[in-house]
């Protein structure tokens, strides 16, 4: 689907080496502000244990994963939004992505230097946020003086959106981000167009040291700040991610289990993200492939085929679908269909996460 999310923070945070294990891209990572100087997208797998079940029950040539894109955008500074540091040519990167992984730096380390010369998370991710709220304002007051012309003229639709203009600029002037207003579905649509930084979804990845993995002082404050907006917090260790990122699959669980982790934090941060984005995964499977493919929540089941490929959509006849749960019960799709838990649904079926599903169509 071509959704994308921004890691972004303060330079020296850790946002380069925690892209470089994420992803299967190698941004450059240095102890010294701005060394990602162009952004950096790569692919990042969304671990999906469902997947790996319908495949030991379904054999198949082919086993594809669902993923999302994530960009490293360069540390942003006090000032970004003045054009301070490397300024707006990554704060317009940002508007490209769909959501925001705010890494932070919550460990000590006198070998990596701090832009604020000291530690304090809420500070950083405040600094974070005034430079997106001041860019937003900026190009919300553009939207003001545009969309004034046009209800000046009797335009019913421009008097209603300068309205949401008007109202998202009085939320930036007292320092609040869009993400924590109430809008209505119109107004979302009305704002559409202006891309606005501090509208986007955020996950706050806490940066910490090996020793600790459960939290610290720093990552309760981090936390503390997350949930007055509704946010999450993912709390993983850069510099551990990136030595789990070079062992081979199979030497993994052991060094997991000698740093006490069930599973990379990564893999954690990365299913984080998905949901974020308010996404769900339905599957497809067969001899010759199972897929994971992705959808956003309250995708109709023509849409979700859409997604295949847009004849599938144009042509949608019907869906048969059954559940994972099905499978393992009923052990092959023959049995299943058997024990008449194929559903067959049409048009205006909601597909839900984890739907095994077939399409038929005719074009």
């Amino acid at each position: 689907m071509g959704l994308a999310a921004g890691i972004v923070g303060l330079p020296n945070v850790g946002k380069s080496t925690i892209f470089n294990a994420l992803t299967s891209g190698k941004a450059q990572a240095a102890n010294y502000p701005f060394c990602t100087i162009d952004p950096n997208t790569g692919v990042v797998v969304v671990p999906d244990e469902r997947l790996d079940k319908i495949t030991e029950l379904i054999p198949t040539k082919k086993v594809v994963p669902t993923y999302i894109e994530i960009v490293d955008i360069a540390g942003l500074v006090k000032g970004a939004s003045k054009g301070e540091g490397l300024g707006n040519q990554f704060l317009g990167h940002i508007k490209d992505v769909d959501a925001v992984i705010h890494v932070v730096r919550c460990f000590e380390d006198a070998d990596v230097v701090h832009v604020e010369s000291s530690l304090d998370p809420v500070r950083d991710i405040e600094i974070i946020d005034t430079e997106l709220m001041l860019a937003d304002y900026e190009t919300v007051e553009r939207g003001v003086q545009r969309m004034g012309k046009s209800a000046r003229s009797g335009d019913k639709d421009a008097k209603a959106a300068l309205a949401t203009f008007e109202k998202i600029q009085n939320s930036l002037s007292k320092g609040v981000p869009i993400r924590r207003l109430t809008l209505t579905a119109e107004e979302k649509v009305q704002i559409r167009e202006l891309h606005l930084l501090t509208g986007k979804p955020v996950l706050y990845a806490a940066n910490v040291d090996e020793k600790s993995l459960k939290g610290n002082a720093l990552v309760d404050a981090v936390k503390k700040r997350a949930e007055e907006e509704g946010s999450a917090v993912v709390i993983l260790c850069g510099k551990l991610e990136a030595e789990i990122a070079e062992l081979a699959q199979e030497d993994r669980g052991e060094f997991l289990e000698g740093a006490g982790l069930k599973e990379p934090g990564l893999t954690t941060l990365a299913r984080a993200a998905y949901k974020l984005l308010g996404l769900y995964t339905f599957f497809t499977a067969g001899e010759d492939e199972n897929r994971a493919w992705t959808i956003h929540k309250g995708y109709t089941a023509p849409q979700a085929a859409g997604v295949i490929h847009t004849d599938f959509e144009k042509g949608f006849i019907k869906a048969d679908v059954y559940t994972l749960g099905d499978l393992e019960k009923f052990k092959t799709e023959t049995a299943i269909r058997s024990a008449g838990k194929i559903r067959s649904e049409g048009r205006e079926y909601v597909v839900a996460d984890g739907d095994i599903m077939f399409f038929k169509f005719n074009v």
